[in-house]
């Protein structure tokens, strides 16, 4: 067996590690998945490279997002159940609308090609 080793700064590990855990797999196995899909097909470009990664990221991104408004989604209800008021429930069904823009806009690259945003 062999182990090679890289080199990353702070945000690339993070990145690395956020990514890892939200395939279930160590920072290791993502690792050497990822290198070995990048090696099996040379043919990609850089630009294709990139535009994967940054259709990683905005996965990535809307993934925490949607996290964040299911807690305030569950906020607002408990307030609602509670006969108290829930002056947040606009400012958060405006962010469901705003995200849900975000995954059509994101779905749309991926069906496009998966190119990056220009």
């Amino acid at each position: 067996m062999h182990q090679p080793s890289c080199r990353m700064n702070d945000d690339e590990y993070q990145l690395l590690v956020r990514a890892a855990a939200a395939c279930n797999m160590s920072v290791a196995s993502y690792l050497a998945r990822a290198a070995l899909k990048a090696a099996r097909n040379l043919d990609l470009s850089a630009a294709e490279i990139a535009g994967e990664r940054e259709m990683l990221k905005g996965l990535f991104d809307l993934r925490t997002a949607l996290n964040r408004i299911g807690n305030n989604l569950n906020q607002v209800a408990a307030a609602l159940n509670s006969d108290e008021p829930a002056p947040q429930a606009r400012a958060v069904l405006a962010r469901v609308d705003r995200v849900s823009l975000d995954v059509d806009v994101l779905v749309q690259r991926y069906l496009d090609g998966g190119r990056p945003a220009a």
